[in-house]
């Protein structure tokens, strides 16, 4: 699904100040994979989202994705394999406008821009019984503006959004970090039953160590911009919170 070969990424080449921010990765990420990234600040976990959405460009190195070269692709042209949500919840919507027209322009993600989805009663209908499964009250809000909502509201909708047109691969970039732990929770339950019911291949970058252990089948640890362990789903599920303590020591 996801394959890097030697990639690197240096931010002000060649200057007094330049970093390197990964160093030679090859990653091969296979379809249905849940993968948990983990690592210390600044050792290159959201540069390895951001060059796998295309959001920035590689140094060196090639993409691939579903065996397709990206590597010179923006990232509106690899928005038909992947949604992505950020840490702050007030990214990937339209704080003016409402419930409704966020998710009519999530299902235009990937659509011909001459395209056009209007709100009527099936759409309204849709949207509402995708809400109501969060459990939140949400679906009778659908005209309220989305700038409105709490935050672990809007990244829970924000999920629900990823899936309203095709879509591969989720980016998580670390979507929990800024609410509350019930929130969080929401927010997370919300992730892994859309990770289960639509077979997403799926990273996800948290600083949570009890995130790490609960969730996804695969795990990296990143480390001066180079993967410095790779567990599969067995090794992972042996660990224990003082081994990832240690990792860090």
């Amino acid at each position: 699904m996801i394959e890097l070969k030697q990639v690197s990424k240096a931010f002000h080449p060649g200057q007094v100040n330049e970093v390197r921010a990964l160093r030679d990765i090859d990653l091969q990420v296979k379809a249905g994979t849940f993968l948990v990234l983990i690592g210390a600040n600044g050792s290159g976990k959201t540069t390895l989202l951001n060059i796998i959405a295309g959001s920035i460009q590689a140094s060196k190195g090639t993409i691939q994705i579903r065996n397709e070269d990206v590597t010179q692709l923006p990232d509106y042209k690899r928005s038909r394999w992947i949604a992505r949500v950020f840490q702050d919840p007030l990214g990937g919507t339209a704080s003016e406008l409402s419930v409704l027209d966020n998710f009519r322009l999530a299902a235009l993600r990937t659509r011909p821009k001459t395209l056009r989805i209007g709100i009527d009663r099936s759409f309204k209908t849709r949207v509402r019984d995708k809400i109501a499964g969060l459990g939140m009250g949400l679906e009778n809000k659908l005209q309220q503006p989305m700038g409105t909502l709490s935050g672990g509201q809007r990244q829970a909708l924000t999920l629900l959004m990823s899936v309203m047109d095709h879509t591969d691969i989720l980016l998580l970039d670390e979507p929990t970090a800024a609410l509350d732990p019930r929130s969080a929770e929401v927010v997370m339950q919300t992730a892994e039953n859309l990770i289960r019911d639509y077979q997403l291949t799926t990273i996800f970058i948290t600083h949570n160590l009890q995130e790490t252990l609960r969730f996804g089948n695969r795990l990296i640890q990143m480390e001066h911009g180079m993967i410095r362990r790779d567990l599969d789903n067995q090794a992972k599920a042996r660990l224990q919170l003082q081994d990832i303590y240690q990792w860090f020591d």
